[in-house]
């Protein structure tokens, strides 16, 4: 009881919509469909196939604008920093998206996100407007408030069902972030997308959109949970959904399983094989040059053929597949139990054709129970940390088997999960390279939301969503590492050799945050003196406070440079320099004399970038410097 009169508006919408619910969209009536379910005649304008929501056009608006942010390396709060290529970002993951763009453009093998699912009690940001203050601009890219974290208020928005455009909301969040993540994966990279009934329908029309309805590969359902008592309509669904999409039709999944044995014979040292049916579903009729007896040289045995399963091989091509020993005759090796002649895969031809008719295996969208459900994701953080400081984790297990799926045959490559909640795809790289020794790496970013202050996680310390994931990592690091001590203390108690492939155990931190150079801005220009003003303060392009390395850094992601390359400071004349990627990049941010530049021509970079304010009252210096550099062929440049 709310104190309110009866309202009859909402009572006859209620009405209306039980007789033609195929009129209402998002809670309101679409008078144009109304008037078409009542037989009237309508000519509809930009009659297509198309989803369509209200602000997609600011969506695409969110994907065009680009961004003035940087990222800003947390040395204390990595493992390993110089020497390891995985990465945590701290930030709001749009942001990121756009930042990453330059140097990791087509580079990511494998996408894994577990996104808002829109239940109706969500919390997230999505673009409701597009003109912004500094300020603004500022809490969105993840400047933080007085007591030095995000706040909810303002910046997360809940989408209730009641919301007006509850659908649109989440389309809008959602859509840029897909376009944006696209465009970071290799040409062979796929994603995948956690997602229940709420918005698997609209996810798989958007996803369409954006990468091509043709690169759809499949939709895994994944088993969440056992049945549920209290549920509506007493139907427990007890499946969430992994849509799955391709960057182009490149992709093919392939996964080692049992069904892929090699064997390693006196014969063929170092040429681990395996045994593939020679046969084919074709008939003699369709494939007339592969209806022939196959007779073995070395002993004359003969193998007629079956008409309707036909040789894969034909008869001018069994002679050279013999010679290269890619078949194998019954009797041939007494552990193989064949009736026939087999076809013979080298473990080498599997690697150098993944996905080709050598080292294709289907993946079946039915999961092993292996993959686990919501109750083993909770166990997985709670073994970590002994307490449930996170709700609802996936199971490391079934991340482990999407990664698998897509990375097993270089068992290498970038994955990337940029709703990286607590971190659970960090953890199934980081164990699944100490499984099969694979060399995968991965980026992680994620928001430093608030944990809610009664929760076990806030109690425990951890104050954002952040906190929990650098943490795990750390977490999972350390647990490794003693596995692997244990191990090799075991091995050398054996006698046997302690060696062990080496893994990156290791992660760079970075944080979101606005540019170290000033940015030019119109919209803050409204008279002469505002000119005036901003001009004056670009006489030194660099904001108070910022540190030479930081820029560094901004300058060399900007430059398209992956966070992963070597940035030292080294010396040229007395004058300190950044040397990235062993000298290819020269920057000179803090002074520079004549010694120096004629120092650095002789170290030949390929570009040398300096602050102008190092020129400041002698511009016969930097015309000078220009001249020098272009003669020795170095691109040279001032900001």
């Amino acid at each position: 009881m709310d104190g309110k009169s009866f309202d009859v508006k909402q009572e006859q919408l209620r009405r209306l919509q039980e007789v033609f619910p195929e009129s209402f969209a998002e809670g309101k009536v679409d008078w144009e469909k109304l008037r078409l379910t009542l037989g009237e005649e309508l000519i509809l304008q930009n009659e297509r196939y198309v989803l369509n929501w209200a602000g997609k056009s600011d969506a695409f608006r969110a994907i065009q604008t680009p961004t003035t942010a940087t990222l800003k390396p947390q040395k204390d709060q990595s493992i390993n920093f110089d020497t390891t290529e995985n990465i945590f970002i701290e930030g709001e993951n749009l942001e990121v998206l756009k930042v990453l763009q330059k140097s990791y453009y087509g580079k990511i093998k494998m996408i894994y996100i577990d996104p808002p699912y829109n239940t109706g009690n969500d919390s997230f940001i999505y673009p409701d407007k597009f003109s912004e203050s500094k300020d603004d601009y500022l809490k969105r890219i993840g400047d933080k408030d007085e007591a030095g974290y995000l706040t909810k208020e303002g910046f997360f928005r809940k989408n209730s069902k009641e919301n007006g455009q509850y659908h649109s909301n989440w389309l809008s969040m959602m859509y840029p972030r897909l376009f944006l993540a696209r465009n970071l994966l290799r040409d062979d990279g796929v994603i995948f997308v956690s997602i229940d009934d709420n918005e698997v329908h609209n996810l798989r029309l958007m996803i369409n959109e954006i990468f091509g309805e043709e690169n759809f590969v499949a939709i895994f359902p994944w088993r969440k949970r056992t049945a549920k008592s209290d549920v509506p309509f007493r139907i427990s669904q007890d499946y969430e959904w992994i849509v799955c999409f391709a960057k182009s039709n490149l992709f093919n999944g392939s996964i080692e399983g049992n069904s892929r044995k090699y064997f390693e014979t006196p014969d063929l040292p170092n040429r681990p094989w395996r045994i593939h049916e020679m046969t084919t579903h074709r008939t003699a009729v369709e494939r007339p040059n592969s209806n022939f007896t196959i007779i073995n040289p070395k002993n004359g045995d003969k193998f007629p053929v079956n008409p309707n399963a036909v040789w894969r091989i034909t008869r001018d091509s069994f002679e050279k597949f013999y010679k290269d020993n890619r078949i194998v005759f019954p009797g041939d090796y007494e552990f193989l139990n064949i009736s026939k002649p087999v076809l013979r895969y080298f473990k080498d031809d599997d690697e150098e054709n993944a996905g080709e008719e050598f080292g294709f295996v289907s993946v079946s969208t039915n999961f092993p129970k292996t993959v686990g459900m919501t109750q083993d994701g909770t166990k997985d953080i709670g073994v970590l940390f002994d307490d449930k400081i996170f709700g609802f984790p996936k199971p490391v297990g079934l991340i482990e088997y999407l990664i698998q799926t897509s990375t097993s045959i270089k068992k290498s490559g970038i994955v990337l999960d940029f709703f990286a909640g607590s971190g659970t795809s960090a953890q199934a790289v980081l164990e699944l390279n100490k499984e099969d020794g694979g060399n995968r790496k991965f980026i992680l970013a994620q928001l430093p939301e608030k944990t809610d202050e009664e929760s076990e996680a806030n109690k425990a310390g951890y104050k954002t969503i952040a906190d929990i994931c650098k943490e795990r990592i750390r977490r999972v690091i350390a647990r490794i590492k003693k596995r692997m001590q244990s191990e090799t203390q075991e091995k050398l108690a054996l006698g046997e050799s302690s060696s062990a492939k080496e893994i990156d155990l290791g992660f760079k931190c970075y944080t979101l945050e606005p540019s170290n150079f000033k940015i030019w801005r119109t919209d803050t220009i409204d008279t002469e003196e505002d000119l005036k003003r901003q001009m004056n303060a670009f006489v030194d392009p660099t904001r108070k406070r910022s540190e030479a390395e930081d820029m560094a850094w901004e300058i060399m992601l900007k430059s398209g440079y992956e966070l992963t390359t070597k940035l030292e400071k080294i010396d040229a004349a007395a004058v300190s320099l950044f040397s990235i990627a062993d000298g290819e990049l020269l920057l000179a941010l803090e002074n520079i004399t004549q010694k120096a530049i004629d120092n650095i021509i002789i170290k030949k970079p390929k570009k040398v970038i300096a602050l102008d304010r190092l020129f400041a009252g002698n511009d016969q210096l930097k015309t000078n410097t220009a001249l020098q550099m272009k003669d020795a062929g170095i691109e040279f440049r001032t900001i």
